[in-house]
């Protein structure tokens, strides 16, 4: 009964944009909602990711949300609305793997087909490529942490000898350039 109201309190802090109302939040309710993830999806991997677009989407959303009497349940069913699209989107990837495995486009392509291909990959990767030199060195060391070696913020924070809310405003500021940036991809 303490936390929930605890947790109703920093609720109602961050709406105000209180910015350590948000981590203090995050912190109380993160490993509780990853492990909800991979109880439900059987992977913790897509839990995390899961669980981290939902407290960026609710700071992103802060000053549109409204007031909640059980803010635990109210995250579940958020993350599990977010598994439920993320695990679609994909089993969509697997299925046209499959589909491109099982029919064997590559070998039957025509070479135009296979240019445009190439060249449509080349392009996001170029896209890519140029939204990174948009980050600052730190911005880019914490992505390459976070998503190419799996670290959590804790972790981060630690090997980059700075807090965990430092971490995480970083990775945050990141992935909105990132967003803005390939937002035509």
């Amino acid at each position: 009964m303490k936390n929930k109201l605890e947790h109703r309190l920093l609720w109602e802090r961050m709406r105000n944009g209180d910015e350590e109302a948000f981590f203090d939040l995050y912190k109380s309710l993160y490993y509780e909602l990853v492990n909800f993830g991979i109880r439900t999806s059987a992977d913790a991997e897509l839990s995390g990711e899961a669980t981290d677009q939902v407290f960026v989407a609710i700071w992103e959303k802060r000053s549109k949300l409204e007031r909640v009497e059980n803010v635990q349940a109210y995250l579940i069913t958020f993350l599990k609305r977010k598994l439920l699209r993320l695990l679609q989107k994909q089993h969509k990837i697997n299925k046209a793997l499959q589909n491109v495995k099982a029919e064997d486009d590559w070998a039957e392509m025509s070479y135009e087909e296979f240019i445009i291909k190439v060249q449509t990959n080349e392009w996001v990767q170029h896209r890519l490529k140029e939204a990174l030199e948009k980050l600052t060195f730190r911005q880019k060391q914490l992505i390459h942490l976070k998503f190419f070696e799996g670290l959590t913020y804790e972790q981060i924070a630690a090997k980059t000898q700075q807090s965990i809310k430092t971490a995480y405003n970083t990775i945050y500021d990141a992935l909105k350039i990132l967003r803005q940036e390939l937002k035509d991809v």
